[in-house]
């Protein structure tokens, strides 16, 4: 399964450097000089790798520098591009409280008392933090929930479960 690690905001000055959004927790490691990216634009299937030169933070993103992408105009091409990683070659996480969307997409959505809310269809990060996007099991629509403790104190990966205690209202349809 792919995971994306980046995504291409815009291209930055005149020698091609990327502006990247990050999605992963790892950004050293997966933003380091001579890693190879696997880069895929939006709704395509074709996979182009690129070997970074060099990387910096800039705004709460990264600028990054690639082999081949040498001008503005070239890198204004890549603008939505995907980095992507194989899910198959990460290692697990140590941290029990640490979750790959991959692992979390799926899983049955409980109330405390067992009722079940529906299933994560999605995990969105947003500059506010992550929320699960859930599809109602009674209606089929979406659902955001803050993906943190106080609303989400258990998530079992063996059972395929998320259980949520959410304050009033945040259920409630628009």
């Amino acid at each position: 399964m792919e995971l994306v690690v980046g995504r291409v905001a815009k291209s930055h000055g005149v020698r091609g450097e990327l502006v990247v959004d990050v999605r992963t927790d790892e950004p050293e490691v997966r933003f380091a000089p001579g890693v190879v990216l696997h880069g895929r634009m939006p709704r395509s299937s074709a996979i182009t790798d690129y070997t970074v030169k060099s990387v910096r933070e800039h705004s709460g993103r990264l600028l990054v520098a690639v082999d081949g992408i040498d001008d503005k105009t070239v890198a204004d091409t890549l603008r939505g591009m995907l980095f992507i990683v194989d899910s198959d070659s990460l290692p697990p996480s140590q941290d029990d409280d640490a979750f790959y969307d991959h692992e979390l997409e799926g899983l049955r959505v409980e109330f405390a008392d067992g009722t079940l809310v529906g299933t994560v269809t999605e995990v969105l990060h947003s500059a506010a933090g992550e929320l699960l996007s859930v599809r109602a099991a009674d209606d089929g629509r979406e659902i955001l929930i803050p993906f943190v403790t106080a609303i989400v104190p258990t998530v079992s990966l063996a059972d395929g479960l998320v259980v949520i205690t959410p304050p009033e209202g945040l259920l409630d349809p628009e």
